[in-house]
């Protein structure tokens, strides 16, 4: 089993319920078992006048490859309504591979470890709940460094 960290938002259709639905979706994955979920976290939007995101990251063990739980993830999504219309647009579920074990993968369709991560609080900070303290990217970064080059701003966590 491969362990796999994945980055959960929404931000539409009560984006808590969305994701405790999400959550028990991918506690059903097959050939994968779900082994942690951080806190949740709200943050506003990448982009102006959309409401806040609510986020979180799981931790995941699985047999699948990466297209297949991609595959999988978006299935998940489709199941919860949403809809592709923009780019970084409001949406009920967005489900994200942001590490697959020690893989680096470039995939027309799936680029691990997660591109823009580095640059985003509402990622770095539910991962760093679960993940090792001494985790090293595929690429060779290391949690801790991105941590330190991305503030916790415009976090809150919730209870």
């Amino acid at each position: 089993m491969t362990r796999i960290y994945i980055g959960m938002g929404s931000n539409l259709a009560a984006p808590e319920e969305q994701l405790r639905n999400a959550i028990e979706a991918l506690a059903q994955l097959p050939a994968s078992q779900l082994h942690a979920v951080s806190a949740l976290y709200q943050s506003d939007s990448l982009l102006p006048g959309q409401p806040r995101y609510t986020n979180a990251v799981a931790a995941l063990d699985s047999e699948l490859e990466p297209l297949a739980l991609l595959d999988a993830l978006q299935a998940i999504e489709n199941q919860q309504g949403r809809e592709r219309n923009e780019r970084w647009g409001p949406r009920t579920l967005d489900l994200d591979i942001l590490l697959f074990g020690d893989r680096l993968i470039d995939e027309a369709r799936l680029k691990v470890p997660h591109y823009h991560m580095q640059e985003r609080p509402f990622v770095l900070y539910p991962l760093a709940e679960l993940a090792p303290a001494d985790l090293q990217l595929a690429d060779g970064r290391t949690l801790q460094a991105l941590l330190a080059a991305c503030p916790f701003v415009g976090l809150e966590r919730l209870a």
